[in-house]
């Protein structure tokens, strides 16, 4: 009756990490799949119909992640992912083994994402160094999660 290969231990809520929206609907600076990394749309331009067909739209768009750029064509009729994109602010307590520990609004303590090895690493870096209180913006999307911000704490 029952499969035992079948393992229940880890749940997710079922919620799709993209959504599917019309080529023609999308805009610059929204957010969209390209060959398979999520990105934000930074160009984009649409020709004309042909004589056989649809009007096609040509997107360039750069990872929110990794900073590259990708670049793909669609006929403006078809639909294409767009990635589901949370943005999540926390307090950085501290930084142990390249590994920052967060704080979230609820007062749990995450310790499981990495310093960015890139310009806004090396900030908040110095700035932990420096003894400021931060607040880190982490982007989490299809399955990936990085620190892409940071801000200075509020004093109340």
């Amino acid at each position: 009756m029952t499969d035992p290969d079948l393992d229940f231990q880890t749940g997710e809520s079922g919620a799709s990490a993209t959504f599917p929206m019309q080529c023609s609907a999308l805009r610059k600076n929204g957010f969209v799949v390209l060959k398979g990394r999520p990105c934000k749309i930074v160009e984009m331009s649409t020709s004309k119909t042909g004589k056989h067909g649809h009007a096609k739209v040509n997107m360039v768009g750069i990872d929110i992640f990794t900073n590259k750029k990708y670049e793909d064509m669609c006929p403006s009729t078809h639909n294409m992912d767009v990635p589901s994109i949370k943005r999540l602010d926390y307090q950085l307590v501290n930084i142990q083994d390249n590994y920052m520990s967060l704080m979230g609004e609820n007062g749990e303590v995450r310790e499981d994402l990495r310093v960015p090895e890139n310009d806004i690493g090396k900030e908040i870096e110095s700035k932990f160094e420096a003894q400021e209180d931060l607040m880190v913006t982490v982007l989490a999307a299809m399955g990936e999660e990085c620190a892409v911000a940071i801000k200075p704490m509020s004093t109340k």
